[in-house]
């Protein structure tokens, strides 16, 4: 049983099945019309939006593979993934808006439940980089603090949901 799943609810459906239950204490799949788990007796709570962001009980703390982030010639700044389901994707960022977040619209899609849709932005404020948290649930945490807004460092880790990147700055040639 994960952490993640006995901090959630989650209405399951699918074509051929109906709906179910899942208890956010234990992870027993109950019945669509379920008032309490029939494992455990604790109340369940009615979600019908399927479009959730999932709460991280709290920062993420894992082994991560071995990523070589470097910046590459003529890049400015770059956000290298080093964990998450692309690592090693490289994002440019530049002088325009960028928004981090799970809509797909998003410049940089993170595509996970424990991201928000609009999570994050990073703007150029001449002469910094600044990461901004947009009204995420998870938070955006810069070196494993929890931020509101931070000016970017080269080499900053930002932590999105499950997602760790890290912030790169060079210069252009």
């Amino acid at each position: 049983m994960t952490e993640l799943l006995r901090h959630t609810i989650l209405n399951l459906r699918s074509k051929k099945e109906s709906k179910v239950r899942i208890c956010i204490k234990c992870g027993f799949k109950n019945e669509e019309l379920a008032k309490e788990c029939a494992q455990c007796g604790e109340k369940i709570e009615i979600k019908h939006n399927l479009d959730l962001t999932i709460k991280l009980p709290e920062l993420i703390e894992e082994e991560e593979p071995e990523v070589k982030v470097e910046v590459l010639p003529g890049e400015a700044a770059v956000l290298v993934v080093k964990k998450g389901p692309v690592i090693g994707k490289r994002f440019p960022v530049g002088s325009e808006e960028v928004i981090l977040g799970r809509d797909p619209a998003s410049n940089i899609f993170l595509n996970d439940v424990t991201v928000s849709r609009r999570h994050a932005k990073i703007t150029f404020e001449h002469p910094n980089y600044v990461l901004t948290d947009v009204g995420s649930l998870n938070g955006t945490y810069v070196n494993k603090e929890r931020i509101n807004k931070a000016v970017l460092k080269h080499s900053d880790e930002i932590q999105i949901g499950k997602y760790k990147l890290v912030f790169l700055l060079g210069s252009v040639s």
